[in-house]
């Protein structure tokens, strides 16, 4: 059974990686039209990842950064998994306490004094800040089909966000989003919106494949059993997961063409800001109650789901899916995945250029901020932190790392007179911590939320009940 599962993770990867690489390779994948070109506008800037991380480095005045250590435990720098070695920082910034020393000791502080602080911090620092000048988006309904989905009539909407580039028409970004509710709905529904992704016109997969893939959707009819609403955003449509696509997309839109500063965001605060967009248009659709959406990721895209909840406080609900280093887990931990890692020229994308110092020459215990203080942004909105079992999803995601961070950010929720995990101690796996508004469960599987969501359709349910 675990080497089902392993296969199937790295099944999971491959396909991954090869859409990564047909965006990567393609000017506009999806084949929309460009608008007509003002021969006053400078065509955008080409740089390879590598090319565009040494920028950034010179930028900051560094010559080298820390290597990240290898995910194969047999490898001579294989990351640690020695709980021993793994707390080299072990105090953690408090959530509660003011820049000044001040401690947050009222709801009133929280919101108007420490969230602020903590949220300007990971703007300069970590992921990035958005830009003023953004762009508005149009919604069109491509199509509108009906459906059975295991036995349930459902309703699917396929729609294109139009991104206004009248400020800079060599680029354009249309946002891929589908929406489905079932046909029999009385009224508004609550809807899981998830990070998904799509493979290009002609793609043959094999029957392997093919299983695998329909396997990922299985979580669908569990939430149109319940009376709920799914929908599925494409992220890369919103913004390539490379490097070299930082001048494309959302971000080289508003940039016109050009790299990006020191602290202008990154790719995960671009594809939050996607599933922002799509929460528009879902708070416009009668058939959807957008008072009641939530937000779903795995890996990568658990990062995003995170980023996307801890920033727009409309999300009722968040369902973070082995979501690792720049998502759940602790920054400071020293096992599994690391900073080097995420700040290395194959995933710096995802964060601020300002993140690199910390892989040379500050370190992580020098970060203003942890991911304990991203979840305490969440508050009081519930969150649900998923992870698979060591034994087959492996220790790259640090698991252990997740619940501690998880633990750590019970203090704001308890201010904000909410429910913390309800403990300190990691459970077994197979254990759902769901009676407070933090949640947590290590699933049997591997790098996969599928395991988990009949607990987290099960820990919704006490939101989005009527």
């Amino acid at each position: 059974m675990k080497v089902t599962v392993k296969i199937g993770c790295f099944a999971f990867l491959l396909i991954t990686l090869f859409v990564c690489q047909l965006f990567a390779q393609s000017e506009n994948p999806y084949g929309t039209n460009t608008p007509v070109v003002a021969d006053s506008l400078t065509p955008p800037v080409r740089l390879t990842a590598r090319q565009d991380h040494a920028r950034l480095m010179k930028l900051l005045n560094i010559d080298s950064l820390r290597q990240g250590p290898s995910g194969n435990p047999n490898a001579l720098n294989a990351a640690n998994s020695d709980e021993s070695k793994a707390n080299p920082y072990p105090g953690l910034p408090d959530p509660l306490r003011l820049n000044n020393g001040r401690k947050v000791t009222t709801p009133e502080m929280w919101w108007k004094l420490r969230r602020p602080e903590i949220e300007e911090d990971f703007d300069g620092e970590i992921y990035g800040r958005v830009p003023k000048n953004l762009p508005s988006v149009h919604w069109e309904v491509i199509s509108t089909t009906k459906d059975t989905i295991k036995n349930i009539p459902a309703i699917t909407k396929k729609l294109l966000g139009h991104v206004d580039n009248s400020s800079y028409s060599l680029l354009s970004v249309d946002i891929h989003f589908s929406l489905t509710v079932p046909a029999n709905a009385q009224g508004p529904v609550p809807v899981m919106m998830e990070f998904g992704f799509t493979f290009p016109p002609g793609f043959k997969m094999t029957d392997t494949m093919k299983k695998f893939v329909d396997s990922m959707s299985n979580w669908q009819p569990m939430v149109l059993s319940k009376g709920w609403g799914f929908a599925i955003l494409i992220p890369t449509s919103v913004q390539e997961d490379n490097g070299a696509g930082l001048t494309k997309g959302i971000i080289g839109l508003v940039n016109k063409g050009q790299p990006r500063k020191l602290d202008d965001w990154g790719t995960l605060r671009a594809w939050a800001w996607g599933a922002s967009r799509a929460l528009d248009y879902l708070q416009t659709d009668s058939s959807v109650d957008g008072k009641k959406v939530g937000i779903e990721g795995l890996s990568r895209y658990g990062k995003a789901a995170l980023v996307t909840m801890a920033y727009d406080q409309r999300f009722a609900i968040g369902f973070i899916g082995s979501s690792g280093e720049g998502g759940a887990k602790l920054l400071r931990r020293n096992f599994g995945e690391q900073v080097e890692n995420i700040a290395s020229s194959y995933e710096y994308h995802w964060m601020c250029g300002n993140f690199l110092k910390y892989a040379g020459p500050l370190v992580p215990g020098d970060l203003p901020v942890d991911a304990h203080e991203l979840i305490a942004m969440c508050a009081p909105r519930p969150v649900f932190i998923s992870c698979g079992s060591p034994a087959v999803e492996g220790n790259w995601v640090d698991d252990k790392g997740q619940f501690m961070a998880a633990v750590a950010a019970g203090p704001v929720y308890r201010l904000l007179g909410k429910k913390d995990l309800g403990t300190t101690e990691m459970p077994p796996v197979g254990t759902a911590l769901i009676d407070g508004d933090i949640a947590f469960r290590q699933h049997h599987g591997g790098h996969t939320t599928l395991p988990n969501w009949p607990t987290f359709i099960k820990f919704a349910e006490r939101y989005f009940r009527d």
